[in-house]
């Protein structure tokens, strides 16, 4: 399935965070994102957030990019808040969109395994690096956008 092109403004997204790479999440013992998910939904962050704003979607937000896929960057786990000085800026620009539906975790795997194969056999596509994040619908529904230059 090819993914949608669509142009975003610019909100902000609040929860907790973590540093990892694609690499440190290959292996268990590294790996990061599964724990920082865990705290979100552990300390019910998402029926406590003050300032949410009327979208009731929960984000994954991959930001500050050391580089590229293979350098180092920062996962939030968070909802939409209309200010906040604990947040992460998800920048105004256009984003293709890769959308699935499945069982979690293995359907967001996939999903992102399809993405990294979608911009490998695309390679006049440029991935702009400056912010990208999943948005869930609902328990077993995300959407995947990928900010492009």
């Amino acid at each position: 399935m090819e993914p949608i092109r669509q142009r975003h403004d610019a909100f902000r997204v609040a929860g907790p965070t973590v540093r990892t790479t694609n690499h440190g999440e290959s292996t268990p013992a590294t790996a990061r994102i599964g724990a920082l998910w865990g705290r979100f939904f552990g300390e019910q962050m998402a029926e406590l957030m003050p300032r949410r704003t009327s979208d009731a979607r929960i984000f994954g937000v991959y930001s500050a990019y050391e580089s590229d896929a293979h350098g180092a960057f920062d996962v939030t786990a968070g909802l939409a808040v209309a200010d906040s000085e604990d947040c992460v800026a998800i920048e105004a620009g256009n984003y293709l969109v890769f959308a699935d539906q499945g069982e979690m975790p293995h359907m967001v795997i996939a999903t992102w395994q399809r993405i990294w194969q979608y911009f490998e056999a695309h390679p006049e596509i440029a991935r702009s690096y400056r912010s990208d994040f999943e948005a869930y619908e609902g328990p077993d529904k995300v959407a995947i956008h990928i900010g492009v230059a």
